[in-house]
């Protein structure tokens, strides 16, 4: 969107230019100035390093490191490029190397680069009055680590990609940068891209719901293991729910336990809502989408000449009513539930 400049005869459009036809670089020019004003990009934020970098084995440095006033852990990464790159990648290299910063180690970064910028101070007591604590408190301190990216623009496939990483818990700020040039003279029109500041708390929300929804879902999913034995000895071991109907078909099959009276059991007479062996032709496209039968696999029984598939589709429920119903009619065969 173009900015106007207003006069007495007119309104006048700002010509919009780039980085790179205006000569700005991102370190000697814009890293350079927005250290000393940061809050342009990343409010309530002190900027403790600047290329920071202390792996011995990654080349690649953080363009400026901070701390918030929440005393978490900012990485701030630049681009002067039209659509950012893959940086949104990077910072989160970054974020993960700096997530175990202690607050003595950050005193010690920030030391170095207030003796590096000429800046007479004193870096704990610096940082202490910048959180408003009276003394460190390492419970307390780096509790998250978020990014802050700051580009010319953005493009599509990165801002998707943040939005989806911000909705698994990170926190992620994409701030755009858009050069103009009037008279002269360099202006910058500097917005939020991402979070929308008009609807950042309703984000943050929505966030927070789907979080606990997944957790919610997680706490609640069934991890119930089985073990099958034959004759008493163990011969599929602490098996996935899944995998209780395919198991109980190869160690009939294996004992050679399969007759006709058996082949109409697993054909017709599970108890279960749902059909336990069916052919390739049987298995619908609903069944291929949700991997209810293993199609994508070698056919899994023969019988009679011909190819069958075993579902996979376990409840809680039908899991225990087939193994019940199994045992009942073959005593060989008996199921040991792990809850753990």
């Amino acid at each position: 969107m173009p900015i106007y400049q207003v006069t007495d005869n007119e309104i006048k459009t700002i010509s919009r230019t780039t980085f790179s036809e205006s000569g700005l670089k991102e370190r000697e020019d814009l890293q350079r100035l927005l250290k000393h004003q940061i809050e342009i990009i990343s409010p309530d934020t002190l900027v403790v390093a600047e290329e920071f970098g202390e792996w011995d084995e990654s080349r690649r440095r953080i363009d400026l490191l901070g701390i918030d006033k929440q005393a978490n852990i900012v990485v701030i990464e630049l681009k002067r490029t039209e659509d950012g790159g893959h940086m949104e990648l990077q910072a989160v290299r970054y974020a993960a190397m700096v997530s175990t910063l202690t607050f003595d180690r950050l005193v010690d970064i920030y030391s170095d680069y207030l003796k590096v910028n000429d800046i007479d101070l004193d870096a704990e007591s610096s940082i202490l009055e910048f959180l408003g604590w009276d003394e460190k408190d390492e419970d307390e301190f780096a509790q998250e680590v978020k990014i802050v990216l700051a580009s010319a623009e953005f493009s599509r496939e990165l801002t998707t990609t943040v939005m989806w990483l911000n909705d698994y818990g990170l926190s992620i700020r994409c701030v755009r940068m858009h050069p103009y040039e009037s008279n002269g003279k360099i202006l910058l029109d500097i917005q939020s891209v991402i979070p929308i500041p008009e609807i950042e708390d309703y984000q943050v929300k929505i966030r927070e719901k789907r979080q606990k929804e997944r957790a919610s879902r997680e706490s609640t999913k069934d991890r119930s293991l089985y073990s099958i034995s034959y004759n008493g000895d163990v011969v599929h071991s602490r098996i996935k729910k899944a995998d209780i109907g395919y198991c109980t078909v190869k160690t009939l099959s294996q004992n050679n336990l399969i007759d006709d009276e058996a082949f109409k059991f697993l054909r017709e007479d599970t108890t279960c809502a749902f059909q336990l062996i069916k052919l390739e032709s049987e298995v619908t496209e609903t069944n291929k989408k949700y991997r209810k039968y293993r199609v994508s696999r070698e056919p899994e029984l023969t019988y009679n000449g011909r190819d069958y598939y075993v579902a996979r589709n376990w409840g809680k429920e039908s899991a225990a009513q087939f193994a019940q119903k199994v045992t009942t009619t073959f005593p060989q065969i008996t199921f040991e539930l792990h809850k753990d």
